[in-house]
């Protein structure tokens, strides 16, 4: 390496360690900051409520919109997620329930969400992820909603009918999906472990490459990484954080169906979120058995202005060939337009629930 080379790295090193001790000065100075929110809410009775999900989304919103690059928006997002994990954690680490074990794309989304601070309890259910919430031994519980190629996930939607818990978030994840074995050649594979949803989702996939091999369903991602580990033959559908945490050389990569394969998972807790200004509600209903009746339900979104971005029907688990609504609308509860429409759909509908009001995902 030359000297002149070496002096122009020489000065641009001292800059950047320059750079590095502002951040680390100004990074404490934040985490005192967050801490005398904590005092000041504990003065005024509010110490169990240490994460807003709308100021969180202020936050990431605001700096998205202020950055001048080079940094992408998503790694700005990603940066300032991390900062804010720490701060909370200072005052408690959130405990976050999700469909385990380590290495789902269930924990990839918690991750995505709360940061590394966060405390992570896997459970073996999505029902088990529920109760550890509603049981209080959790504070938020993240759940997947819908797949953008699979469509709902029935189980999720079935909990939310009958649960206490209040969305107040929403993650949206890329699900890139891999192959992984310990074989090195895919003649080789002749059992395939994965999640239902997963095998679904890489069918096409699936009957080109691997047409023989028998696909076999079970609870996770990384159960069928684990099972994939320990058997001569076999493979496992799963993620990133699946191969990196079972030790899995990944034998194809992206093998997906749909290139935009995409899974929204739902935060849940036992408070929803105030407005932040880009805000959804989600709600159930159910229509009288009579004609005309989901029409009529439909019209008070109308009426008042309000847009809907989703309906969803699901059987009533209560009587045969009845059948409840999920809706979500944009905008928040408070909003004058969105109680206006939620009004008048309490005179009409059979059953209502509101299940919360909470802020759009913030790539």
């Amino acid at each position: 390496m030359s000297d002149d080379l070496q002096k122009a790295l020489a000065g641009v090193r001292a800059d950047i360690d320059h750079i590095d001790g502002e951040l680390l000065k100004l990074l404490n100075e934040r985490a005192r900051c967050a801490q005398k929110v904590g005092e000041i809410k504990a003065e005024h009775g509010e110490a169990g409520h240490i994460y807003r999900p709308e100021r969180e989304a202020q936050v990431l919103r605001r700096l998205q919109e202020a950055n001048p690059g080079p940094l992408p928006g998503e790694n700005i997002t990603f940066f300032f997620r991390e900062v804010m994990s720490a701060c909370l954690s200072l005052e408690q680490p959130l405990g976050i329930a999700f469909l385990g074990p380590l290495g789902t794309f269930s924990e990839s989304a918690a991750t995505k969400h709360f940061g590394h601070a966060a405390r992570l309890l896997p459970q073996t259910s999505i029902d088990d992820v529920f109760r550890e919430v509603e049981s209080g031994h959790a504070h938020y519980a993240v759940v997947p909603v819908e797949n953008s190629t699979e469509g709902a996930v029935g189980r999720t939607m079935d909990l939310l009918l009958g649960t206490p818990l209040k969305i107040c978030g929403e993650v949206v994840l890329r699900i890139h999906q891999n192959l992984l074995s310990n074989e090195t050649d895919l003649a080789a594979i002749g059992r395939v472990y994965s999640h239902a949803q997963s095998l679904a989702q890489c069918h096409e996939w699936l009957n080109r490459m691997l047409p023989n091999a028998q696909r076999v369903s079970v609870g996770s991602n990384a159960q069928a990484a684990q099972l994939a580990a320990g058997e001569a033959g076999a493979a496992a559908i799963a993620g990133e954080a699946a191969a990196a945490r079972y030790n899995l050389p990944k034998l194809a990569e992206n093998i997906e169906d749909e290139p935009n394969n995409t899974t929204r998972f739902l935060v849940l807790g036992r408070h929803d979120a105030g407005p932040s200004g880009r805000d959804k509600t989600s709600l159930i209903m159910s229509a009288p058995n009579r004609t005309g009746a989901l029409h009529e339900l439909l019209l008070p979104f109308s009426h008042a202005g309000v847009s809907m971005s989703r309906l969803e029907s699901r059987p009533a688990r209560n009587a045969l060939w009845e059948y409840v609504f999920y809706v979500d609308v944009d905008g928040h509860h408070d909003e004058p337009a969105v109680k206006r429409a939620i009004d008048e759909l309490a005179g009409r509908a059979a059953y209502l629930k509101i299940l919360g009001s909470y802020p759009v995902a913030v790539y």
